[in-house]
């Protein structure tokens, strides 16, 4: 399964252990790690001008203005771009605050400390929030399994410690940016998308590297055809067959711009995911009935097979798989103990025509044009106002998607 919540990773780093660890990566709102094969080193990037990207990245995508401070985190071996990113924002008259991380340090923060200490929230970290505008993280996590062996219930509660970081961030109106967005090139992750890891890095800075303008008219025109509607079906081969309301429910994008509209709009409208091609909404609650289905997927490098989730009256009543990693998914679903964690919620369509993945991809991701992922917990990022600490996203393409009856997807395929 993957996730994604809002919580502003450069901020929650610390408190979560999992700095490396993007909060939409496999397993669900928790973090992970890999078979010691998996951990191979990530290629440069192919011919990208890094001082060209940070300066879109800081201008264009997180807008930041003369006077601002902005937050910007990343592993060592992100050095040159971290430092990009720090120069283009002096440049713009506005203050970096540079956090480097290590994956060895993340696992040591969670397995070292003592589990008394889980819930605590720093003082010093909320006293930042303050004073950043602007949180930009690159989600460059290279090992899959990380915390292998983790207590669900000490997992639980470091996420639902976390959530009081987003709220206070999101209060403060902070914009964020992730660079990664589930597609950021690795060994484990080309492996399971079907492609060679050389082809997901060409793939993955391509789609960074872009003018978003196009893209942002692309989702205007569907957020508003989302704005009007009400009823919306999704059904799939799969045998997912699921109905839900997105009557007068907030839709947002993901474009690769934060602009004044966005800024106005507040919550999920400041954050954006790189590479972008996203429009999403959340469900109506209560208003969901019927069944989402994963074929195949992965917790803690572990697959879960024919995951089968089923919904009445907008809340989870069933869940059952197979395959070695089930187990420990539904473990770490049950020792959450805070409401909302069944909710149905969040609903997005991928639009971003430039991320294509092959057929015999293992894994899904939000970005691909015609993609649909369906998600339940946690969807503020969705523009929704469930804030549980736990959230399973499922991605589905070449799904039908009919909204108050019209077809506005077919078979994976947008409707113009």
């Amino acid at each position: 399964m993957k996730s994604r919540i809002l919580i502003p990773s450069v901020l929650a780093c610390a408190l979560l252990a999992a700095c490396n660890q993007p909060a939409q990566e496999p397993a669900a709102s928790t973090g992970t790690e890999p078979a010691a094969s998996a951990t191979a080193a990530t290629p440069a990037a192919p011919a990208v001008d890094m001082d060209q990207l940070a300066e879109r990245i800081v201008t264009q995508s997180a807008g930041v203005k003369e006077g601002e401070v902005v937050m910007i985190s990343g592993l060592s071996s992100d050095a040159d771009l971290l430092e990009a990113l720090a120069v283009a924002v002096r440049k713009q008259g506005a203050f970096p605050w540079v956090m480097y991380s290590s994956e060895r340090l993340s696992k040591r923060m969670f397995f070292d400390v003592p589990a008394k200490y889980d819930t605590q929230v720093d003082p010093a970290q909320l006293a930042m929030i303050k004073q950043v505008d602007v949180g930009i993280n690159i989600g460059n996590g290279q090992t899959l399994n990380l915390f292998e062996g983790a207590d669900p219930a000490r997992m639980a509660a470091r996420g639902q410690a976390g959530m009081q970081l987003g709220e206070a961030a999101r209060a403060a109106g902070m914009r964020s940016v992730d660079i990664g967005n589930g597609l950021y090139p690795t060994a484990w992750r080309a492996e399971r998308m079907g492609l060679g890891q050389e082809a997901l890095s060409k793939l993955f800075w391509e789609g960074i590297n872009l003018d978003y303008t196009e893209l942002q008219q692309q989702a205007e025109a569907l957020r508003t055809k989302l704005a009007s509607g009400r009823d919306v079906h999704v059904t799939h081969p799969n045998g997912t067959d699921m109905k839900f309301s997105i009557a007068g429910r907030k839709v947002v994008s993901s474009d690769g711009l934060i602009s004044e509209a966005d800024r106005k709009a507040g919550g999920a409208a400041l954050a954006v995911y790189l590479p972008a091609g996203e429009v999403m909404t959340s469900a109506v609650r209560g208003s969901a009935n019927g069944k989402l289905v994963q074929a195949t997927n992965f917790y803690r490098d572990k697959p879960v097979d024919n995951l089968v989730m089923e919904f009445k009256d907008g809340k989870l009543v069933s869940m059952t798989g197979s395959g070695a990693g089930f187990a420990d998914l539904k473990a770490e679903y049950d020792a959450i103990t805070v409401p909302g964690k069944d909710e149905f919620g969040a609903f997005d369509l991928g639009i971003n025509p430039n991320i294509r993945l092959p057929a015999e991809a293992k894994v899904g991701n939000w970005v691909p044009a015609g993609m649909v992922t369906l998600g339940f917990g946690n969807d503020l990022w969705a523009g929704g106002t469930n804030n549980a600490p736990y959230a399973q996203d499922v991605h589905l393409a070449g799904a039908t998607v009919t909204v108050d009856g019209a077809t506005l997807m077919d078979k994976g395929e947008l409707k113009p």
